[in-house]
Formats: structure tokens, sequence, C-alpha cells
């Protein structure tokens, strides 16, 4: 998963950072090496508060600018929850054959770390595939 952002020279030593399909992501950096590391921090930090406060998540649209890819955890964890639809984290650990609090684990960019077994289970559930390699 990935979103762009623009990045746009603001003065000698400030290069700002604005993410057209996130709104609420804005940074900045001295340098564009900084100003690239900083937008990678600030979108994985937004994207792991929406998750945790349930908000929802904007698909990525906007293909210009500078490609920043999500953290994988944070990625695994939104692809999740949208398979997951209006269903309830307790009927998909019931169809996973999984106790409710480690499929809710899963959906908690902090504390996934799903196995193999977990990744088989959720790909029969959900009739699609979670993992490519």
């Amino acid at each position: 998963m990935k979103y762009y952002c623009d990045i746009k020279k603001q003065n000698e030593n400030m290069y700002i950072v604005h993410f057209p399909d996130m709104a609420n992501v804005t940074t900045f950096g001295t340098s564009v090496d900084d100003a690239k590391k900083m937008a990678k921090e600030a979108l994985d930090a937004v994207l792991e508060t929406d998750i945790e406060e349930n908000f929802p998540i904007p698909e990525p649209k906007y293909n210009e600018g500078l490609e920043i890819k999500v953290s994988p955890k944070i990625a695994f964890a939104i692809e999740l929850r949208k398979a997951r639809g209006h269903k309830t984290e307790k009927e998909i650990a019931a169809k996973a054959g999984m106790s409710y609090q480690q499929y809710q684990r899963l959906e908690n960019p902090k504390k996934t770390n799903p196995t193999l077994e977990m990744l088989y289970r959720l790909q029969k559930v959900f009739n699609r595939p979670f993992l490519a390699l």
C-alpha cells in the first residue's frame, strides 16, 4: 500500500510535505531527504492513529509526486479491516477458528504479527489472498 505526496520548497531550509489523499497529514523537513523521511513517519503515525480511533481510511487515488510506502503492519491491518467490512471482529474470529482476542490483535498495527496458519485461515474466510510472494 502506498500514498503519494508533494514536496515543495518553502525556503532555504524548509520543504513542506502534503498528501493530497490524506488531508490531515502535513509535515516538513530541512532537506528533500529529510522531508521524505518525515513524510514516511507522519503517514504511518496518522494511519496508525486513524485505525486505533476507527476512522475511515481513504483509498490512495493521487498518483503523482513522491511515492511513500505504508509500513507492512499498518497496511495489513488496513487491508484486514477493509476485508471484514460490516462484520464484527467476533464473527470473523469464529469463522477463522481463532479467539476474538487473536483476531483483534491482527487488526492492531502495533500488535499484528500473523502466522502462516492465521493467514491461511483468513484467506479461506475472506476468499482472497493477504500474502503475495
